[in-house]
Parts: C-alpha cells; sequence; structure tokens
C-alpha cells in the first residue's frame, strides 16, 4: 500500500507558522540581540522585493531596474497616509498646512482600536502597492516595447526621475521636499497584550505577498510568463498576447515591490528619497542572482542571507583589532591559509572535472587541466594572498592588516564573487525548496521498492 503523502500547502502553511512562532518567541525574550532582530525584519522585506523582481526578471525575462523607484512611491504613499494629524505641522515645518489632514490609521484605531490600526496599516499598504501599480502601467506602455538592457536603462532612468520629482519644491507641502517624513505608524505600534510583534509582522505581511506571487506563478498566467522567458516567438505563435502579459508581469512587480517600500518606510521609521538610489536596485538584482533566477525559496534565502553578511556578521572587520600574541597570529595565519588553499583547490578540481576529456596534451603522453581563465585568475589571487599571509606571519606587529572601517564590504564582495563562482545559477537554481526534498523522497521510496523487491526474490527463492 501506497502512504498517504500530506498535501504540499498543509506543509508550508505548518513550516510558516512554526517560523512565526520562533519568530514571536524570540522578539518577547530577554537577551535576544538586537541585530538579530534587525536582521530578521529587514530580511523578510528585502526577500519580498526580490521575489516581486524575481517575478519579473527570473520568470517573465523583461531586465528592469526600477524597482528603487516603486518602492519609493509605496514608501512615500504609506507614510503620507499615515502620519498622525497633530504630527503633521511639526513634521512639514517648512510647509505651512503641509500634510493631507488626516490619518488612515489612526482614524480607524480610535474607531476600532488595535485591530483599526491593523486594518488601517492594511489599507495604506495596498494603496502603496496600487500608486506603484498604476505609475508601472503608465511606464510600461512606452517602455515594455525595449527588450534587454534598453528596459533596464529605461527603467533605472524613470527610477531616478521619480526620485528627483518627490523631492521637488513644489510638491513640498505633500511629500516634505527633500526633508524625511516621520512619526508615521511603524512595526513598534503593534502588540498584542504585552507580547510584542516588531518583529512578527514583517514576516506576516511579507509571508502574505510572496504567497500571492506564488499562486500568480503557479497560475495559467504564471506559465505564459514563463513562456515569454523561454520563447518570445514561439509563445505568439501559441497565441499569449506578448504586450498584455508583459504589462500584467511588470504591474504585479511593482505593486508588490510599492508593498516592500513601505515596509522598508515602517522599519526605519523614516522615510528619505535619497536612500532610494539606483545602489537599492543593485543590491536586490544580486538578490536575485545570488539565489537563482526563477526560484522564489532562493530569493528568500538569499535575502537574508544577504542581509545577515551585510549588516551583521562581517562587521567587526570594520574595527581594528590587535592580536593577544604570536601562538593567535600563528593561528590565525594557518586557518587562512587553509581557506584559501581549500578554496582554489576546490575551483580547479571543478573545472578539471569539468572539462575531463578535453585536456591539453604536453610532450610526453601527460595530461595537463586545461583551465578556464576564471580557474588561472584564481590560483593568482590565490598565491598572492598567501605570499600576504606570509608576509603577515613574518611582521613584527600583532594588529591585523587591512581591517578598518570599510573593510566589511570589501571582504562582503570576495565573498560574493566565491558564490558566483560556485554557483554559476544561484544558490538554488531554478529550483525550489520542495522540489529537493521531493528528490529526496522519491530517492527513498526508489532504495524501498527495490529492497521490497529484492526481499520477495529470496523469499521466492
Amino acid at each position: 500500500m501506497k502512504k498517504k503523502r500530506i498535501p504540499q500547502s498543509f506543509v508550508m502553511l505548518g513550516a510558516f507558522l512554526l517560523l512565526l512562532a520562533v519568530v514571536l518567541m524570540l522578539d518577547n525574550i530577554p537577551g535576544v540581540p538586537v541585530m538579530l532582530l534587525m536582521v530578521l525584519r529587514k530580511g523578510a522585506i528585502y526577500a519580498l522585493v526580490a521575489v516581486s523582481m524575481n517575478l519579473l526578471n527570473g520568470f517573465t525575462g523583461l531586465f528592469s531596474l526600477g524597482q528603487a523607484g516603486f518602492m519609493l512611491l509605496g514608501a512615500y504613499t504609506y507614510a503620507i497616509l499615515t502620519i498622525p494629524v497633530e504630527n503633521q505641522a511639526l513634521v512639514y515645518q517648512r510647509y505651512p498646512n503641509g500634510g493631507v489632514g488626516f490619518s488612515v490609521t489612526e482614524s480607524l484605531s480610535r474607531a476600532l482600536g488595535q485591530p483599526g490600526l491593523l486594518l488601517g496599516v492594511i489599507i495604506c499598504l495596498i494603496l502603496g502597492g496600487i500608486v506603484a501599480g498604476v505609475f508601472a502601467y503608465l511606464i510600461g506602455l512606452p517602455v515594455l516595447r525595449l527588450k534587454s538592457d534598453y528596459l533596464a536603462i529605461a527603467t533605472l532612468g524613470f527610477a531616478e526621475i521619480i526620485r528627483a520629482v518627490v523631492q521637488y519644491e513644489k510638491l513640498g507641502p505633500i511629500t516634505n521636499g527633500s526633508n524625511l517624513l516621520s512619526n508615521f505608524t511603524n512595526f513598534s505600534n503593534f502588540h498584542l497584550g504585552s507580547l510584542k510583534l516588531d518583529t512578527v509582522m514583517p514576516f506576516v505581511f511579507a509571508g502574505v505577498c510572496i504567497w500571492v506571487i506564488m499562486l500568480v506563478i503557479n497560475s495559467t498566467y504564471g506559465r505564459a510568463f514563463k513562456a515569454i522567458r523561454d520563447d518570445e516567438i514561439a509563445a505568439e505563435a501559441m497565441g499569449i498576447n506578448l504586450a498584455k502579459h508583459k504589462r500584467m508581469s511588470f504591474i504585479i512587480s511593482s505593486f508588490f515591490a510599492g508593498i516592500s517600500g513601505a515596509m522598508l518606510a515602517m522599519y526605519q521609521a523614516s522615510v528619505q528619497a535619497t536612500i532610494f538610489k539606483a545602489a537599492m536596485t543593485y543590491e536586490i538584482l544580486l538578490i536575485v542572482v545570488i539565489g537563482g533566477l526563477g526560484s522564489v525559496s532562493g530569493s528568500v534565502i538569499a535575502a537574508f542571507l544577504f542581509v545577515g553578511c551585510s549588516e551583521w556578521w562581517l562587521r567587526f572587520l570594520d574595527n581594528t583589532a590587535v592580536l593577544p600574541n604570536f601562538n593567535a597570529k600563528l593561528l590565525l595565519a594557518l586557518i587562512f591559509a587553509a581557506v584559501v588553499v581549500g578554496v582554489v583547490s576546490l575551483v580547479v578540481y571543478r573545472q578539471n572535472r569539468a572539462q575531463k576529456g578535453r585536456s591539453a596534451v604536453i610532450g610526453g603522453g601527460r595530461k595537463l587541466p586545461a583551465l578556464k581563465p576564471s580557474g588561472v585568475t584564481t590560483l593568482v589571487v590565490g598565491a598572492l594572498l598567501l605570499l600576504g599571509d606570509l608576509r603577515f606571519l613574518l611582521s613584527p606587529g600583532l594588529q591585523l592588516p587591512l581591517v578598518r572601517s570599510g573593510f566589511r564590504m570589501v571582504v562582503f564582495s570576495v565573498v560574493i564573487m566565491i558564490v558566483v563562482l560556485f554557483f554559476n545559477k544561484g544558490l538554488m537554481g531554478d529550483k525550489e525548496l520542495p522540489d529537493l526534498l521531493r528528490r529526496r523522497t522519491q530517492k527513498t521510496l526508489n532504495l524501498e521498492e527495490g529492497m521490497t523487491a529484492n526481499e520477495r526474490q529470496r523469499t521466492e527463492g
């Protein structure tokens, strides 16, 4: 008899609820590092915007770089609609009678209490997404006729134009010009009695939005997006309206980018146009590429890894450090040398195995691995690093070289290069976590069936 399998949707729902329980526990246990909670909050927000960008770049094949502009629209829409009326004069100091004169969250929370606050936040998040989606529709009419790099340049230019327009002095009574918006509803306003929900709410909002995006991907529209990505000519021949589906993917992606921008405003408790630069879009694109184009799970995992590395785990590299004695110096030098040798050896091994049978034959019948340029570069960089390590070991001082302000980002860039070198399709490729688990389960079932068949043969014999 075949074992009944639990539906995948139930498994995912159970895992998500378990994750929320763990996050809730971390949010309310004293002694939990503040940086851990900050990484969890920002990671959830970046996971949503990365998945929304992956819908466009990975599943539809449209190379867009306008995410920061749509996030800005969502953030400003949310902030403007949620600043309490009594605080608007304080926020809009440069502009008399500035502000919209009402607050959605304040009005609903007075009428309904905490549920009203939640309802108001949800309404404003959706409005932020709608504003971003409307602009995406207007921009998409002329821009989506472009392809590849031209589309990327056009959307990047749109993001920069939006950032400049928001800071326009004539719009100051609404956007506060180049000044920041603050005192609006943020994650710290959520609580359930004595329970804090600062970290749980970003996971709830991001989880629901990612679930909706996955429903879109697995629908007929999602299959049409994938067909356009694989071959536009074949997709059009099958009857898929290219312009319609491209515009739809662009609008949906922008809608959720707007929601993630509003969530980022809630996380930071303030909004200013200067933070939504092109560098933010590049960070999101980097997360998508590291996670894997066409993988929702990869984008989520890569978002938390990216935020953790850039914001927390490598932060100690920005501080000058002095080793206690020569033994610590020797141990550190040996560990560094072992890591360098291990990485270089792994690169050479992988390239040698990939090019087996295509090695260059030299005199005497011996064969040497024909390394790619990246492999040769890795060997040269590894040799230079080992020489630097030897120089550090022989130097008289105990202060760590290069470890100072800004070195964290250098190491972070090197880590990203190593990841891209070993995972040229990203951490997950185009696979999802359930696919990997299903593959392992299938292997286990095949082994069990093989063992059962062998037992039957022995019994019959």
